[in-house]
């Protein structure tokens, strides 16, 4: 029964595409079908995706580093379907998830369903500079989450992104932009989202989430929205730089990570809630082939260890403490693009966990080479990282992977 929506979905894409012409006007990277009504009153494209990942990792023991550890897994498999309705002005976006990395994490508050939906949004330009989105998708959080998944230019984001993003959610948003000069541009989104996640049935546990978030662009636009897209596949001609910053507010939160992590659940079967608060402030540059972001994240909250009615503090179902994860974190990363599309990108990445969280601090450094064969849309990346907790040796990772987008 779960699986039903999933199959018809598919027989109805390959359907269309066995009724199609045998000559498409659409090229590689711009989706598998592309279609506009006659009238010009809707449009529709569906673009499927794949990522193919295998990782090696090694764990230090002692004085020496353990057995090697291999996986081999389809990261993501993913069906995207945009387009308008009605009006360019009216557009919207689907986004389904395949794989068990995208469909998993059902629980009693997703009625123990996969989550299949990562987006589904409406988005209507009903005044000059303005957009009203609705439905489900990411949040204006950290510029590293809302760069798509298939715009990397390592494996995959980074550690202070795994910590601290906000990342998807359900509600509404709105969306401005504006010139103060010529070249210099501002774009203002502000959201109100449940605060617990997408695929969320079974709320609103606790309070709203509120989250802001201010864009300048003081040397004008990137090219081809470059500046959410990692690697300067473009080339800048001319110098661009975005500096961003977000501030969230999770009102009554309930949840370990603001909107994500664990739900921090009572001995009585209540929730406990608490205000979270989460600020990031980052920045994108790209110049004839350099391409340098940067983040910074913090989260805090107002009363960190979860307790119980009696006072004493809350723990999990393994007898761990229940505690926000509240602390901050760094990273950098640059890559330069030569001109037969090879990249080299070097990253560094560090977290500082609040001591209430019994967390140790992470300090990760990694070195990418990338080969864009159609831009992002079909490449092949490796990278090799270096992590160390609280100083010491711990682990040594490599990574092998391809992309696919139509």
């Amino acid at each position: 029964m779960k699986n039903r929506f999933i199959v018809c979905l598919a027989i109805i894409c390959l359907s269309q595409i066995s009724l199609a012409q045998d000559v498409t006007k659409n090229s590689f990277g711009k989706g598998m079908i592309n279609v506009v009504a006659k009238d010009s009153t809707w449009s529709v494209k569906f673009a499927p995706r794949i990522q193919f990942r295998s990782i090696s990792s090694w764990d230090h023991d002692g004085d020496q580093y353990g057995t090697v550890e291999h996986n081999f897994l389809i990261r993501r498999a993913r069906l995207k379907f945009d387009g308008f309705a009605y009006s360019p002005k009216l557009r919207y976006k689907i986004e389904l998830g395949l794989s068990n990395r995208d469909i998993s994490g059902g629980s009693a508050f997703t009625r123990n369903t996969p989550r299949y939906i990562l987006d589904a949004v409406i988005m209507w330009n009903f005044h000059e500079n303005f957009e009203l989105w609705v439905g489900q998708t990411k949040l204006p959080g950290n510029l590293e989450r809302v760069v798509s998944s298939g715009n990397l230019q390592l494996i995959n984001r980074s550690l202070l992104n795994s910590r601290f993003n906000i990342d998807r959610d359900v509600g509404a948003q709105l969306r401005h932009h504006t010139y103060i000069t010529d070249k210099f541009m501002t774009r203002e989104k502000i959201s109100i989202s449940q605060g617990e996640g997408r695929n969320v049935t079974q709320g609103n546990e606790g309070g709203l989430q509120y989250t802001a978030r201010l864009e300048m662009l003081p040397f004008g636009e990137f090219k081809s929205k470059g500046d959410y897209t990692q690697a300067d596949l473009k080339r800048e001609p001319t110098p661009k730089l975005m500096v961003g910053a977000t501030y969230d507010y999770n009102q009554d939160a309930v949840k370990t990570r603001s909107n994500l992590g664990s739900y921090m659940i009572l001995s009585d079967g209540s929730l406990y809630e608490t205000d979270i608060t989460t600020l990031f402030v980052d920045a994108m540059f790209k110049y004839k082939g350099l391409s340098i972001m940067t983040e910074y994240a913090n989260r805090d909250a107002s009363q960190p260890i979860a307790v119980e009615s009696n006072g004493i503090a809350a723990v999990d179902e393994d007898g761990d403490a229940i505690i926000v994860q509240v602390g901050n974190a760094f990273n950098m990363q640059a890559g330069y693009l030569f001109k037969s599309n090879y990249e080299v990108v070097g990253r560094y990445t560090s977290t500082n966990f609040d001591s209430v969280t019994s967390r140790a601090s992470e300090n990760q450094y990694t070195l990418g080479v990338s080969k864009y064969i159609v831009g992002h849309k079909l490449k092949v990346q490796s990278d090799l990282s270096y992590t160390s907790l609280d100083g010491n040796d711990d682990n040594i990772m490599f990574r092998l992977g391809f992309d696919l987008h139509f």
